[in-house]
């Protein structure tokens, strides 16, 4: 059974920005990478049904996020027919994305009221999507269908259109300025964020950072603040600069000018981490 509303599926998506894509056959590597997109500020994950006893990884992961990362909403990805869609929606998956659209799995998602996100290439099948109940509809392979101008030019005609953007999009702010200016609801990342030698090394820390310079690139980039969640942060009042503080728990960073971390120096106004941290607010 799915843990969060269609709603809350939906909304995590847009204000992330972003949805981690990853694959890997060993349950205790995907603990960890899911983990690490936690810990960097990421609250929606698609796991890809692309390998033998995904749905058994599958499993492991949902009831690890339950109970280390409780605010991790977690999908499931790859799904090209109904009855597969149904083993992973029994088995806990939050929402379902698959590389192109199958009506049947629009079908079994919406008896649960469970966002189904299917991969569409031409307008005629984002409306057709649409029709079907799919909410949010992936562009995909985006790059090749015709990158950020096509969907400024479907959003055109289309304006209610929430499409996520999957395949050539990078972890850079030129690159998701273009998606996120052409009016994405939200992205989708794979390999760019999860290097296969950094997965390999089980340099989780890297690829925390990786998630959270992306975060960080996906809330300047739309302009608007996010919460900072942290463990530990220290902070001071400028210009005064006079008082100073310790606390824990989650900080509103909508003063915040200046963030020092793990990760270095962050100088956005918004941004996401998950360590100590020492904060300099305007006041």
């Amino acid at each position: 059974m799915a843990k969060f509303s269609k709603m809350q599926v939906m909304q995590a998506m847009h204000t992330t920005g972003m949805v981690p894509v990853f694959y890997n056959g060993d349950a205790e590597v995907a603990k960890n990478v899911v983990k690490a997109c936690y810990d960097g500020g990421v609250r929606v994950f698609e796991f890809v049904n692309r390998g033998d006893f995904a749905l058994e990884v599958f499993v492991e992961l949902v009831k690890f996020a339950k109970a280390e990362c409780p605010e991790m909403i977690m999908g499931i990805g790859s799904i090209v027919d109904a009855p597969t869609a149904a083993l992973y929606i029994a088995n806990g998956a939050n929402f379902v994305v698959g590389p192109y659209l199958n009506a049947e799995v629009a079908k079994v998602c919406n008896r649960r009221l469970i966002p189904y996100t299917p991969g569409c290439g031409s307008v005629t099948e984002v409306g057709y999507a649409q029709e079907l109940g799919c909410d949010v509809t992936k562009v995909f392979p985006a790059g090749n269908v015709g990158g950020p101008s096509f969907i400024k030019n479907v959003k055109a005609p289309m304006p209610w259109s929430n499409i996520m953007a999957t395949g050539a999009v990078e972890p850079t702010e030129e690159n998701l300025s273009a998606w996120i200016k052409a009016g994405v609801h939200c992205v989708g990342m794979g390999s760019q964020l999860f290097p296969a030698d950094v997965v390999k090394a089980g340099d989780w820390s890297k690829i925390s950072a990786h998630v959270s310079l992306s975060c960080r690139l996906n809330s300047a980039i739309i302009g608007t603040p996010i919460t900072l969640f942290t463990t530990n942060y220290r902070f001071t009042h400028t210009p005064t600069a006079s008082s100073r503080g310790r606390g824990k728990g989650t900080v509103s960073i909508s003063q915040v000018v200046c963030i020092e971390s793990d990760y270095g120096v962050l100088t956005q106004s918004a941004a996401i981490v998950r360590d100590s941290c020492t904060l300099t607010l305007g006041v």
